[in-house]
């Protein structure tokens, strides 16, 4: 007897949909494990760092910063005051709004960036495009595209 009731998904839509979450938390968690043990490192610390180095002038406002590493605006005030004490963030008044704040990188920062970023991107190969031939990038970045709804590249 089934306990739950689909509500119009398949079995076979619900198992899609399982199979990209373990997928996402597989790769995640054995990225936050790889920094975590070579360079004492949180995925979302990393995230953050990367954010920022990508951005003009290496810095965000609080509010762009959290939507960018989907994170609420108190995880990440929390998370910004870890990097902050560890000197890789800086925050930053806005000239234009006395009550908005930018984080900024530091260049502390962007040295820690640079010596994770080799770990970060040897994961992602292993765990993810190691896993998919050619045609198949293509055709999953065909796919995510279309539940992507940022309209980032």
């Amino acid at each position: 007897m089934t306990l739950l009731r689909h509500e119009g998904l398949t079995v076979d839509e619900l198992a899609v949909w399982r199979m990209l979450q373990r997928a996402q938390v597989r790769i995640t968690r054995h990225l936050e494990a790889e920094l975590l043990v070579a360079h004492d490192l949180p995925l979302a610390s990393y995230d953050v760092l990367m954010q920022l180095a990508e951005a003009p002038e290496r810095r965000l406002r609080m509010n762009d910063l959290a939507d960018r590493v989907l994170l609420s605006r108190s995880g990440l005030t929390r998370l910004i005051d870890r990097l902050q004490r560890d000197g890789l963030v800086a925050r930053q008044a806005c000239a234009d709004d006395a009550r908005g704040l930018f984080a900024v990188l530091t260049e502390r920062g962007a040295s820690r960036l640079a010596e994770a970023t080799p770990t970060y991107l040897r994961g992602i190969r292993t765990q993810f495009l190691d896993m998919l031939g050619p045609d198949e990038l293509g055709e999953v970045r065909a796919m995510l595209a279309k539940l992507d709804i940022t309209g980032a590249p």
